[in-house]
């Protein structure tokens, strides 16, 4: 996990920019143990968010999921895929997961 500062380093930006992001759902951020904001570092892709994520986010926010509960989604290993939707997205496979994600709002 990444803390906001972090995430705003590694993307070449400020701290109000990355909260900015996680505000209007095109990053996904949870709160730790001690209530902080933090940033799942696999939701990155060197100093860019995977490719893909925002509309995923946007569609798992549009059924109805917590940020906790989007996360849990896309870190839980799917053997029909196979491993978890955050994994097909580092790997271009988004199609089939926004799919996926779209289902769940129905």
């Amino acid at each position: 996990m990444l803390s906001l500062p972090e995430v705003a380093e590694r993307m070449g930006t400020d701290v109000v920019h990355v909260r900015t992001l996680v505000k209007d759902g095109q990053l996904l951020a949870v709160r730790d143990e001690e209530n902080h904001l933090v940033v799942p570092e696999r939701l990155l892709d060197g100093a860019v968010q995977v490719k893909h994520l925002v509309p995923v986010l946007t569609l798992l926010a549009d059924a109805g999921y917590t940020p906790e509960e989007a996360l849990r989604w896309l870190t839980t290993e799917d053997p029909t895929l196979p491993g978890t939707p955050l994994d097909a997205l580092h790997e271009n496979r988004a199609t089939e997961i926004k799919r996926r994600a779209q289902a769940l709002g129905f």
